[in-house]
């Protein structure tokens, strides 16, 4: 029992933080506007806290604020470009996931400082969605919830002291089709696609490490 104890203490004590934001772009993929995956079209951003459970892996809990347009004249297919919608939506998201380290990562010391990584994530989202059209061409909208499957990809590296800096492209998997106002109760907005949409984000972040140097550092 007192072995546990002092296990339980050490794992406690040996917690390492990691707190920051990021700061670039999103875009989506849907019925409207282009269809590339990582085409940054609007300023988008995030913080997020992590607790780093091991050199491997640390959970991580964001939040993402994240504009998301598209304009058919900017396609890649005449049908879009001669259809002419666009839409504008915002998009607020909180993420729970994994962070998995391809490399052991640990500023405190000398040599596990920079790695790649992959991000697995489950999140709740806030939006907006077109209801009825009481006039010609002005919409009513309501606010609505929904979740995500975001996964995404990164590399991150000390910079200076308890700061570090990353590059990540997270992309969301949504169980909706209207993020673009797509309804099939409103004529002029039904699109007539059944597939469901995508919201990304693509950025850097800038984060602080905190707390007492892991104890899994020295030698695991």
């Amino acid at each position: 029992m007192a072995i546990v104890f002092v296990s339980l203490s050490n794992v406690m004590l040996g917690q390492v933080y990691e707190a920051g934001f990021f700061v670039g772009g999103s875009n989506y993929v849907g019925d409207i506007g282009r269809t590339n995956y990582i085409y940054p079209n609007e300023i988008a951003g995030a913080v997020f806290f992590k607790y780093n459970w091991n050199p491997k892996m640390a959970v991580r809990a964001t939040y993402s604020y994240l504009p998301v347009s598209g304009n058919d004249l900017e396609a890649d297919t005449d049908f879009r470009r001669d259809r002419g919608f666009s839409f504008s939506n915002t998009i607020h998201e909180f993420a729970l996931g994994l962070e998995y380290n391809f490399y052991e990562y640990d500023l405190s010391s000398v040599d596990k400082t920079w790695t790649p990584y992959l991000l697995i994530e489950l999140a709740g989202f806030n939006y907006q969605y077109a209801v009825a059209e009481p006039r010609p061409n002005d919409f009513t909208f309501e606010s609505g919830n929904s979740i995500a499957l975001p996964f995404g990809l990164g590399f991150k590296s000390k910079l200076i002291g308890n700061f570090a800096f990353a590059i990540e492209a997270k992309f969301r998997y949504t169980f909706l089709d209207d993020i673009d106002y797509t309804s099939s109760n409103i004529p002029r907005l039904d699109f007539g696609n059944n597939t469901n949409d995508w919201y990304m984000f693509t950025g850097i972040s800038l984060t602080y490490t905190f707390g007492r140097p892991a104890c899994y550092t020295k030698g695991l």
